[in-house]
């Protein structure tokens, strides 16, 4: 019976080797449910936020993983919009790592709330004056246009597919996906800009407050931008650690080397305009609020100068200019540590307009907030994880998510 749902001309490990797994990764999967269902029936005492942290951790994962997942949308515009052909390679992989993401950020969403049960406010009793109500629908929206764009590849298992009606229906969906792949655009824009937004406009938190154009903050652009600049990234890495795990070629060197180029370039662009921003940051607006650049980093273990260094520099420069060369694209050694810079550089960059900017003290008698996360969010934080790889390996034994898979590995 699991031999027929395996895609044809293709290897997969045995059925019990296969189960070993998922009851592994399975089992943290349930801790992270537990302390999720510890957060929903006893409350958000079961954290460690107080009256300076506001956000949890596990709201540095959310905006993580969205920003992670712009590889979706990112290449789902570039094959479908620009019309960069090489890419179909690739987009049934990067479509799938953005369903994970996004299903695991209105996950995390769901559980900040607290109580579930008024998880519906947020649409009926909107705030319309609020970015985060915007980012709540264009969330909702986006995951829905992911799972149209996900829903072909489903359809496309080896025995759903002998059923003439899904046949027939993933052919035409895929007919018309480039109307899905515009819409998530689109979508994605706004609300990864209102995620940056923000923080720009918290003026009374010198940190994170921008300057910007009409009414949004260059936070607003900034963030959008490094979606898509490094979401590629992430899509490129995790296909680096299945070949690495399953042993197998699965996209070829075209299609890798186009994506890592763009996103490259991509990089490259963000954080020239990020170092102005800073700058411009350092030098006038924290000035004018009565700050010097010092102010905001302290000789603590997590808010020093050094993280600055990792996020631009170790984060943004060094990855950037590895990808943009032949050379360093060609190198399997120097492009895995790129993308893997990337990864860490975006990673950063949200932690530290989630987390540093309420850590930073904006009164005189106040003084550094320190965070450690307790177990029940630590445990949250690493469901979606789990989840993710269970339905990556799902996907990868059952479904056709690389088409070049049968060619490289004849």
């Amino acid at each position: 019976m699991d031999s027929a749902l395996i895609p044809q001309g293709v290897k997969r490990c045995s059925l019990g080797k296969f189960a070993l797994f998922i009851g592994i990764v399975g089992a943290v999967l349930l801790w992270g449910v537990y302390a999720m269902l510890l957060c929903w029936l006893k409350g958000l005492n079961q954290t460690n936020m107080n009256d300076y942290y506001g956000f949890a951790l596990w709201i540095w994962a959310d905006l993580a993983v969205i920003a992670l997942g712009g590889g979706a949308f990112f290449t789902g515009f570039l094959r479908y919009i620009v019309g960069k052909d090489e890419l179909k390679n690739i987009i049934n992989y990067a479509v799938l790592i953005g369903f994970i993401c996004y299903s695991s950020a209105l996950l995390i969403l769901a559980i900040d709330i607290g109580q579930p049960l008024r998880g519906w406010f947020i649409f009926w009793h909107a705030n319309v004056h609020s970015m985060l109500t915007e980012v709540a629908f264009c969330l909702s929206c986006y995951f829905a246009v992911l799972s149209i764009e996900y829903l072909p590849l489903v359809l496309e298992n080896r025995q759903l597919n002998k059923v003439p009606f899904f046949h027939n229906l993933a052919h035409n969906m895929h007919e018309v996906m480039a109307v899905f792949a515009a819409t998530g655009a689109f979508l994605s824009f706004f609300h990864q800009g209102s995620l940056g937004g923000v923080s720009g406009v918290l003026f009374g938190r010198p940190f994170g407050f921008r300057e910007g154009a009409f009414i949004w903050p260059w936070t607003f652009f900034l963030f959008t931008w490094s979606a898509a600049a490094y979401g590629p990234c992430f899509t490129l890495m995790l296909t680096r650690l299945i070949e690495k795990v399953t042993g197998k070629r699965l996209v070829g060197d075209k299609c890798v080397d186009l994506l890592a180029k763009i996103s490259g370039w991509m990089i490259l662009t963000y954080i020239i305009a990020k170092i102005a921003d800073t700058l411009y940051w350092a030098w006038v607006t924290a000035p004018e609020a009565g700050f010097t650049l010092m102010d905001f980093y302290s000789n603590n273990p997590v808010y020093g100068i050094w993280i600055l260094v990792l996020e631009i520099v170790i984060g943004g420069i060094v990855p950037a200019l590895i990808l943009v060369t032949r050379k360093g694209r060609k190198s399997s050694f120097l492009l895995v540590t790129a993308v893997i810079c990337g990864v860490i550089g975006v990673s950063v960059n949200r932690w530290v307009m989630v987390l540093q900017v309420m850590a930073m003290p904006v009164m005189p008698f106040d003084t550094w907030a320190m965070y450690y996360p307790s177990w029940q969010e630590v445990a949250t934080t690493i469901l979606p994880v789990a989840y993710g790889v269970i339905l990556v390996a799902l996907s990868y034994r059952y479904l056709p998510v690389f088409p070049q898979e049968k060619e490289l590995n004849s």
